[in-house]
């Protein structure tokens, strides 16, 4: 089993921060990525950030300039500081964890998701 602990949620107003936590539990062996999505109501879930074991980050266009991920290997952690935010950047963060699994020769990644953060940016 693999359990995701989230945390740092909140309200803040337009051009507050926020930083949020995930801390990743349980079977882990090889994590490909750890990174967060978020979903607002009546749209669909995206990637905010994610960043793999290698260091290498991807971001949304949103985003860019604004959040920064970061992760602790050691600790199966991984962080979003989330800047100058928005009020479209309201919505329920969810981290992610992708963990490469292998049967055989053939390899696959498998998806795990936290509980979800609501983060409410309003003035």
């Amino acid at each position: 089993q693999v359990q995701l602990v989230e945390s740092g949620g909140g309200s803040v107003q337009p051009g507050g921060s926020l930083r949020l936590s995930c801390t990743a539990s349980g079977s882990i062996f090889t994590i490909n990525a750890m990174g967060w999505y978020r979903q607002a109501p009546g749209n669909q879930r995206e990637l905010v950030a994610d960043i793999t074991n290698g260091g290498t980050t991807d971001y949304a266009n949103s985003v860019k300039g604004r959040f920064t991920i970061s992760r602790d290997i050691a600790k199966n952690t991984v962080d979003l500081q989330m800047n100058s935010l928005k009020p479209e950047d309201t919505a329920v963060y969810y981290c992610n964890l992708k963990l490469l699994r292998t049967t055989g020769t053939y390899s696959y990644i498998q998806n795990f998701w936290g509980q979800g953060t609501q983060v409410t940016v309003s003035s």
